[in-house]
């Protein structure tokens, strides 16, 4: 299926899009599609149109995420910037569509004098990827304040559900197969807008002081195992400044993997099974990526 076979969507629609325009690696192959939807509605039609043989990759920010050099054979759907719509639902609520970034959703509810979205402003994606993987930060986790969440499946078919359709846990999310998220309802607690609104400032200055914010990366590259801290055991084991072509362990945060100039995908993800393989040799541990790994090799 190539651009021309689908009917006239009414977002952007582009063929062998560099996936590297979009991730916060800055790596990665071009996209067989590459759509931008003009809305939830149309998202579903577009879906609905589309060849149900052909992969689907949702796409908010690029964090947490590793196309590999040969591109991802099928169609991404660029939700940041389109599905962005935010509001105010209830006195304690926010509806906020897959679009949205997690540190707008963050600012927005401190503004609003509610208090537990703070975390949400260090996490470098949007509210569709965050409910997928559970995504937290600095103690606090996205489906805590879930009431409801909106989901779309390759038919077309949207859906609200409730949190009781979801097994929620450590980065992990499970639920009905086949279905994406497009929107969430988040509550919070009340509370006061200039302690929030501290609170968030201190978050990003601790971000900012123990994170390589300013070098290319996925955010954290893997899971922390139950009873420790990735950071420690790659630490431990010595790999701080460990590189495989232009990706490089942080000096600053060993869970971190930064592209210093040049990097490709598959420096990224050898670096990545190198860090494996020292950890679980060395502390008999084996670490689980939280990134996502998708595509086909170069």
């Amino acid at each position: 299926m190539n651009a021309t076979e689908i009917d006239m969507p009414a977002g952007e629609l582009r063929e062998n899009e560099p996936m590297a325009r979009h991730t916060t690696w800055r790596v990665g192959g071009p996209a067989r599609l590459f759509y931008r939807p003009a809305g939830i509605d149309d998202l579903a039609a577009f879906l609905a149109d589309l060849d149900p043989a052909l992969p689907v990759l949702m796409l908010g920010l690029g964090s947490n995420l590793l196309v590999r050099d040969g591109g991802f054979p099928g169609a991404v759907i660029a939700l940041q910037g389109t599905l962005d719509r935010l509001v105010r639902v209830a006195p304690d609520t926010f509806e906020a569509e897959a679009g949205v970034t997690c540190a707008k959703l963050a600012r927005e509810a401190a503004r609003a004098g509610l208090a537990g979205a703070e975390f949400l402003a260090g996490i470098p994606g949007t509210v569709g990827g965050a409910l997928a993987m559970n995504a937290g930060a600095f103690g606090g986790e996205t489906w805590e304040a879930v009431t409801a969440v909106q989901t779309v499946d390759r038919r077309g078919v949207l859906r609200w559900r409730r949190p009781g359709d979801y097994r929620v846990g450590y980065r992990q999310v499970e639920g009905p197969e086949g279905e994406w998220f497009v929107a969430g309802r988040f509550r919070y607690a009340p509370g006061d807008v200039a302690a929030a609104q501290r609170r968030i400032r201190a978050l990003l200055a601790r971000r900012g002081d123990t994170q390589p914010t300013r070098q290319p990366s996925c955010g954290s590259v893997f899971r922390n195992p139950p009873g420790d801290h990735a950071a420690r055991l790659i630490e431990a084991a010595g790999l701080k400044g460990a590189c495989r072509g232009g990706a490089c362990v942080s000096e600053l945060h060993a869970n971190f993997i930064v592209n210093t100039g040049g990097a490709t995908a598959a420096d990224i993800e050898g670096l990545i099974r190198h860090v494996q393989a020292q950890v679980a040799a060395r502390f008999g541990v084996r670490l689980e990526p939280e990134v996502r790994i998708v595509g086909v090799s170069a």
